[in-house]
C-alpha cells in the first residue's frame, strides 16, 4: 500500500479548514499524521491573508490519480474555489508531494515550508 505525504495550505478560516481536511484524511487512514502548523505569508500574489500549511503522511490504497482526484473532491467539500490566480486565497490547497520513497512535487524543492513539513513526517516516521 503506497505511503503518501501531502502537503495542506489554507488562508481562509485557515485552522477550521485544515483540521477539516486532515479529518477528512484520517477517515482514509486512521493512522495518519500531521505535520507542525506553518505560518506563511503569501508567495506570488501578496495581496491577501497569511497561510497556515503543513502536510500529512498516511497509506492509502488509491493510486497517485484516483487520490489526486480524492484529494480534489476535499477541496470542493471545503469550498474550494478555484479562480484564474493559481497563488490566490483559498480554503484548501492539498498537492502530492511524496509517495513511497519518491519527491513528485517540485514545490519541496521550491518552498521552504513544504520541504519542511515534509521532511519532519519523514522524520518521524523513521523514529
Amino acid at each position: 500500500m503506497p505511503f503518501y505525504i501531502v502537503a495542506a495550505g489554507s488562508n481562509i478560516d485557515a485552522k477550521k479548514h485544515i483540521q477539516q481536511a486532515f479529518e477528512l484524511i484520517k477517515q482514509i487512514d486512521q493512522k495518519a499524521n500531521i505535520a507542525s502548523i506553518l505560518h506563511t505569508k503569501p508567495v506570488g500574489f501578496t495581496a491577501q491573508a497569511d497561510f497556515i500549511n503543513t502536510a500529512f503522511s498516511f497509506n492509502c490504497e488509491l493510486n497517485a490519480t484516483n487520490l489526486k482526484a480524492h484529494l480534489k473532491s476535499i477541496e470542493d467539500q471545503l469550498g474550494r474555489v478555484r479562480t484564474k490566480n493559481k497563488n490566490g486565497p483559498r480554503t484548501i490547497d492539498l498537492d502530492i508531494v511524496k509517495i513511497d520513497n519518491e519527491i513528485v512535487d517540485d514545490d519541496y524543492y521550491k518552498y521552504d515550508f513544504v520541504k519542511k513539513s515534509v521532511d519532519e513526517l519523514v522524520k518521524s516516521v523513521k523514529n
